[in-house]
């Protein structure tokens, strides 16, 4: 499940855009603050930014460009209401990826994301192997060729995260801000209950150390 920030203080836009997006199976998280959001950006993950142009406490721009500066790689999609080539050029020099002129269409902007997604994927694999078994993220789906169970949201983002980092041991506070959202509740002990629940799914296929616990420094998924 890809995981989006969305930075607008449009309370109405960004209660829709939310909605419609987590209806395509999008985790989102929303700030209204140019200043909140580079700071949410200095510590956790996200797959894509959809970034408002003018935004209180500091611009769409500049957070772009800082963000570049400090060298993200997220994919970025900018939203303003200015139909101009200026801005256009101003924003993939600030380092955006994609630019969308207001008013415009949820479908849209999840055909965009759908499209940045797939390119940034390109240098990964649809699907993910280890030890005999194969994870299906879009479908959350974990089968041996034989058997197949299906993974609650979580659990994919789980474990498509520590296949895609083998062999690295990944502390709890790590996997907090890596799988989730920095408003979340979550703590050490949402991710040991996440944990188990994962591995009673790849205990269907005897693979239930497939993630070994290090003690005192987290988890890891040996390749």
């Amino acid at each position: 499940m890809a995981k989006i920030l969305l930075v607008d203080d449009d309370q109405n836009l960004v209660a829709g855009l939310k909605q419609f997006l987590e209806e395509q199976s999008y985790q989102i998280e929303a700030v209204q603050d140019g200043e909140d959001a580079l700071q949410i950006l200095s510590s956790f993950h996200y797959d894509a930014i959809v970034l408002d142009w003018n935004l209180p406490g500091m611009s769409g721009e500049a957070i772009c460009k800082e963000y570049r500066r400090r060298g993200g790689q997220t994919p970025i999609i900018f939203l303003t209401g200015q139909n101009d080539i200026e801005f256009l050029e101003r924003g993939l020099a600030a380092g955006a990826d994609d630019y969308l002129t207001k008013p415009f269409a949820a479908r849209e902007l999840a055909a965009r994301l759908r499209s940045l997604l797939r390119r940034r994927q390109g240098a990964f694999e649809a699907e993910l192997q280890a030890k005999g078994l194969l994870l299906k993220p879009e479908m959350n789906l974990l089968t041996d060729g034989n058997e197949k169970v299906t993974l609650r949201p979580k659990e994919t983002a789980l474990l498509e995260f520590l296949l895609r980092n083998p062999n690295k041991i990944f502390s709890a506070q790590q996997l907090l801000d890596m799988v989730w959202s920095s408003d979340s509740a979550a703590t050490s002990n949402t991710v040991r209950t996440w944990m188990g629940l994962l591995r009673q799914k790849l205990s269907l296929f005897n693979q239930q150390d497939l993630i070994k616990t290090i003690p005192g420094a987290g988890y890891i998924l040996e390749r």
